[in-house]
């Protein structure tokens, strides 16, 4: 394997898990739209808690599926004809979720905010479910040739340890959003989001800690970076616990947002050196599935430019919205 090709999978765990993490705490707080807001005019509070960023965020999904079609076209190819069906419904759930957003605001009338409402909180929960499935089934593996297809069916990817994780991605971005939620809201619905935060924070460290270790025996001989990675995201979950109890908002956050980031690590370190672990036939490796060497170093010159100007301009955005948003007056 070259350093090009080490390189590129770095970069593509760090856009994915960048996704995770800011996409995490919108699909929680998105999903909980319904549970927090009493009144239309506390839900129109919680939308704009993320209103001013979820499009942002979702440039590093698109950046990511973009940067994997580039750099690993083998592994886009098996991903994206094997998962066509999972896919296709995240991808509906998406834009489910982005039209409400937008389109909640266009008509005063109850019904039509309480159907975009419920478009937000499907279109939130869905994905934050096939997220944790897609990626327990690449790097828990799946059925593949020896060309490296996938050859399985959409049954094939609701496999226990699968639906485990999907479940372990929903509680855990949940839990994020409320802290988010906790952290940018004030008044009534701050003290409503603080209570949530306390009672979803211990419910993700349980989810994150059984599927750490379901994880960990999966193995086939521990992988030491992987472990260290999951203990990280049990840790990091736990001191989310800690300081929503102690209403330290910001560190609560912080510690949901590390649980993220480090659990989604610990898969693509237990992944590596694959680009899809295999339960049946050969793993498809990083090296069979990379592109040329000259399309990585064209590929590394051009992140290299432009990867700072996002980051620049995403970070401007959130200092921009950084401050609480109030409750507009019936």
């Amino acid at each position: 394997m070259t350093t090009l090709e080490i390189v590129w999978f770095l970069l593509i765990c760090v856009l994915w898990i960048g996704y995770l993490v800011l996409e995490g705490f919108d699909f929680g707080a998105g999903a909980l739209v319904r549970v927090l807001g009493k009144t239309t005019e506390e839900r129109g509070a919680l939308l704009r808690t993320f209103g001013p960023v979820w499009d942002g965020n979702e440039v590093w999904l698109i950046v990511a599926g973009g940067a994997t079609f580039a750099a690993f076209p083998h592994w886009y190819a098996t991903l994206f004809s094997g998962f066509y069906l999972a896919l296709f419904l995240l991808l509906v759930a998406l834009i489910i979720r982005n039209v409400g957003v937008e389109f909640w605001g266009k008509d005063t009338g109850a019904r039509w905010k309480s159907r975009w409402e419920w478009a937000i909180v499907v279109g939130s929960a869905l994905p934050a479910v096939l997220l944790g499935v897609a990626w327990a089934n690449i790097a828990g593996g799946v059925p593949l040739t020896d060309d490296g297809e996938f050859a399985g069916t959409f049954w094939t990817l609701l496999n226990p340890y699968a639906l485990a994780g999907g479940v372990t991605s929903l509680v855990l971005f949940l839990a994020h959003g409320s802290h988010f939620l906790a952290l940018r809201t004030e008044g009534e619905l701050h003290a409503r989001a603080v209570t949530l935060a306390r009672r979803l924070a211990p419910v993700a460290f349980a989810v994150v800690l059984a599927f750490s270790v379901w994880t960990l025996a999966r193995m086939d001989g521990i992988e030491p970076l992987s472990a260290v990675l999951a203990g990280v995201a049990v840790l990091a979950a736990g001191a989310a616990w800690w300081r929503a109890l102690l209403g330290s908002e910001g560190w609560a956050f912080a510690g949901s947002a590390l649980s993220v980031a480090a659990l989604f690590a610990s898969l693509f370190a237990w992944l590596y050196p694959n680009a899809m672990a295999a339960s049946e036939g050969p793993a498809l490796s990083l090296h069979m599935a990379a592109s040329t060497p000259y399309t990585l170093q064209v590929m590394t010159v051009v992140a290299a430019i432009f990867t700072p100007l996002v980051l620049l301009y995403q970070g401007w955005t959130y200092w921009v919205f950084r401050r609480r948003v109030a409750v507009d007056p019936a």
